[in-house]
């Protein structure tokens, strides 16, 4: 079975799905290793196949390198790709996703962003959940693909 095909059918079968920073920055960097990967993501989330959620961890974890290297024209870039990118949506840090996350932290030893971001695609009903930090794949709430396994299945 071709890469596409799998990506399509490990997609398929979810209607939300959590998103890791990473896969944005593979994605609006062209990054060759995981594009296959990403570029179906991202073409099932604009075609309204699945919805995209992420945290606003996200937000603040893309436009930091762009605003630290003065790059105003990649910084408005990301901020009109993440706020207008159809069926995605950045979710603000509630009490319940802090919540959650402070459970996930003290259970799996996470950094503070990580179990935000985890947190965020619990509670808002993802049962798949993107990333490529191999310290993932111990959260067993919700199931967790670590890019990087997912593409030297191949």
């Amino acid at each position: 079975m071709g890469k596409e095909t799998r990506f399509h059918k490990l997609l398929s079968k979810h209607k939300i799905v959590g998103i890791d920073t990473m896969a944005f920055i593979y994605y609006f960097e062209n990054n060759l290793t995981y594009l296959p990967f990403v570029k179906t993501l991202f073409e099932f989330i604009e075609e309204g196949e699945i919805k995209g959620k992420t945290s606003v961890i996200t937000y603040l974890e893309i436009l930091t390198k762009p605003k630290k290297e003065r790059r105003d024209d990649l910084v408005e870039e990301y901020e009109i790709l993440l706020t207008n990118y159809p069926n995605l949506e950045i979710i603000p840090v509630n009490k319940e996703i802090a919540d959650v996350s402070s459970s996930l932290r003290a259970k799996y030893d996470l950094r503070t962003p990580d179990a935000i971001q985890v947190a965020t695609s619990i509670v808002e009903g993802a049962f798949l959940f993107i990333t490529n930090d191999l310290n993932m794949k111990k959260i067993q709430e919700i199931e967790v693909i670590i890019m990087k396994e997912l593409l030297s299945r191949e």
